[in-house]
């Protein structure tokens, strides 16, 4: 099985849908950003404000290119990573799921997270922001488009299975 690939904006439920989607398939789970984390010894936003957005930005797409070579494996994207023009090129041939979410919920399930250091300040305002300017990348890359803003995640992760069976049988 190809790599599955979770794209939204923060607060899609990537993480949480794609460990339960990835124990549904029986293949390895990846949150880019826990990876990096895991491999720098420190948190995102401790990276963003010690090393600055750009430091970021190449860990980011050096990790998800490796985590890219990987078959079965489900992969969350942080939100922002298609931003990176090779990033997003390597994401198209994957199998990429958006996660659309509705502003309402993404502000909800994010809340005052401060580990998301491009959401400090007014959450409502910059969410919004984020989505107008990634929605064009995420529909880019997208290979299926899951709404997920009237849904639980197993019932994400059922629309999933769903839609990846029909394009197997395309």
């Amino acid at each position: 099985m190809p790599t599955i690939v979770l794209v939204g904006v923060p607060g899609a439920g990537k993480t949480t849908v794609g460990k339960l989607l990835a124990k549904e398939l029986a293949v390895e789970f990846f949150d880019s950003d826990q990876v990096i984390e895991a491999r720098a010894g420190k948190s995102v936003s401790d990276i963003f404000t010690q090393d600055g957005e750009p430091v970021f930005r190449q860990l980011e797409h050096d990790t998800i290119v490796e985590l890219l070579d990987s078959d079965n494996v489900v992969l969350a994207l942080g939100g922002g990573s298609l931003g990176n023009d090779d990033t997003r090129a390597k994401v198209k041939d994957a199998t990429a799921v958006w996660l659309v979410a509705g502003l309402a919920q993404a502000v909800d399930r994010v809340g005052m997270n401060r580990n998301r250091p491009l959401l400090l300040g007014n959450v409502r305002g910059q969410l919004a922001d984020l989505m107008a300017a990634r929605e064009p990348l995420y529909k880019e890359v997208a290979t299926i488009a899951v709404d997920t803003s009237k849904l639980i995640p197993s019932e994400v992760v059922a629309e999933i299975v769903s839609e990846l069976k029909k394009s197997d049988a395309r």
